[in-house]
């Protein structure tokens, strides 16, 4: 009967001791895709802040995130015109890549500009505030439609639906990342954040 316990005692053990290295391995291989996983956010976290944020689409995707992402992945990152040589540069920055030239597939560099409404001949569609993708045109049906300039990103996606063709894009300075400009309520003047 001894012999009987001693070996049902050793199966006992070498299959505990499987189960723990089982579980060891499997705990390393979940650390270690986690750390994978936030090194991946963060790499994309920081493509995305490079971008511009015009959400325009030229590069082939519906706003800078998705392209941020797809960056991290591989794609190319030099398919972005609203961002300019410098967002180019700090790209290839970021990505320890050699600098390339703007894909010519996805546009060209321009100066930054935001959509002014011809507000006299607006006839009140709202497509152009359809068309939109931050937000930065205000109106209603049959209302005439304003930019909020501050808000603007230039993509121009809001210029091809005017039927009545009165967005026009007017040259402006580009707005910095790290500054904002606010209006004091009780003084009426601005002041840089």
């Amino acid at each position: 009967m001894l012999p009987l316990i001693s070996h049902w005692l050793t199966q006992l053990i070498i299959g505990a001791s499987l189960l723990l290295l089982t579980t060891f391995v499997l705990l390393e291989i979940s650390r270690y895709l986690r750390l994978q996983l936030s090194a991946q956010k963060s790499l994309v976290d920081r493509i995305n802040r490079a971008l511009p944020q015009t959400q325009c689409g030229q590069c082939g995707h519906p706003g800078c995130l998705p392209y941020a992402r797809s960056i991290s992945l591989g794609e190319a990152s030099n398919k972005c015109p609203p961002g300019g040589r410098e967002t180019i540069l700090e790209l290839a920055e970021l990505l320890n890549e050699p600098v390339r030239e703007l894909d010519p597939a996805h546009g060209q560099f321009r100066n930054f500009s935001v959509a002014v409404v011809r507000e006299d001949e607006c006839i009140g569609c709202t497509k152009c505030i359809q068309a939109c993708p931050v937000d930065a045109i205000l109106g209603g049906p049959k209302l005439m439609h304003t930019v909020i300039a501050s808000e603007c990103t230039g993509c121009d996606l809001c210029v091809e639906p005017c039927p009545v063709d009165c967005i026009d894009m007017v040259s402006h300075i580009a707005p910095s990342h790290s500054t904002a400009f606010y209006i004091d309520e009780r003084s009426s003047s601005g002041s840089l954040l």
